[in-house]
């Protein structure tokens, strides 16, 4: 039976979401939990993408599948109690068996959280602590260049391994609200790093390094050295999975 589940986590204390050998890993704590059920025969689960190691998640989708018998209901319930509160089954679907959950996604969406206020050591894992004004309008301005189809390669680190970096962006804004700002970007699909270098070269404009109009200007590039700035993890949220049939 395979089943496709959609999940939450606190990034914070992980490795990231692939599983990593010697390291502390979502994936693991899933697959572990999964196999538990499964009568002890392994589980691999499969999501239609990985997180960085500090990044979060509140609408991470997956498959898998058992060999037990089990109601969509019960397998919430046995995932959810053979997981820590870092991790939180939030649905299961059983689908068929040739269903793969990274075929079917339409969209996604990332936001950033920065803070510009003095340093909240709460939420440090949470928000990133810039603790400095930032010239919002002109990040602002360079934002709108990331949308629309675009080749980013100068903003993936790993771009000499990657043939296809082509992706779409159809939203891309920032909202404040006092001393936070909340980058949002909707898009196709986002490769490795991709959204914390785009925030790298926001932060860049923010604090004057360079203009708005560099960022069109790295973005042509297709080199990535040309922007060498990566934003850290603590403040980026997967929010939300559209997968087909969600819409």
């Amino acid at each position: 039976m395979r089943f496709l589940i959609r999940f939450s986590y606190d990034g914070s204390n992980f490795k990231g979401y692939q599983r990593q050998d010697g390291y502390r890993t979502i994936q693991e704590e899933l697959e572990n939990a999964a196999t538990k059920i499964n009568n002890g025969n392994f589980v691999k689960v499969v999501a239609a993408g990985r997180t960085d190691k500090g990044v979060h998640a509140l609408d991470q989708v997956a498959h898998l599948d058992l060999d037990v018998a089990i109601t969509p209901y019960k397998l919430k319930r046995a995932l959810n109690s053979n997981l820590s509160d870092e991790i939180h089954i939030n649905s299961v679907k059983e689908v068929t068996n040739d269903y793969f959950t990274r075929y079917f996604v339409l969209r996604k969406e990332y936001h950033y959280y920065i803070n510009m206020g003095e340093f909240n050591p709460i939420m440090r894992n949470y928000i990133y602590q810039h603790c400095y004004p930032l010239k919002v309008e002109k990040m602002e301005d360079a934002i709108q260049y990331f949308e629309g189809e675009h080749d980013f390669r100068a903003f993936v680190t790993e771009n000499n391994v990657k043939e296809n970096c082509v992706r779409t962006i159809y939203e891309a804004s920032i909202k404040r609200t006092g001393d936070i700002l909340d980058i949002k970007f909707v898009g196709s699909g986002f490769l490795r790093y991709q959204v914390r270098n785009m925030v790298g070269a926001l932060l860049k404009v923010g604090t004057g390094k360079i203009e708005a109009y560099d960022v069109k200007e790295i973005l042509d590039s297709k080199v990535r050295g040309k922007n060498g700035a990566t934003a850290k993890s603590c403040g980026l949220y997967l929010v939300k999975t559209t997968l087909k049939g969600d819409l």
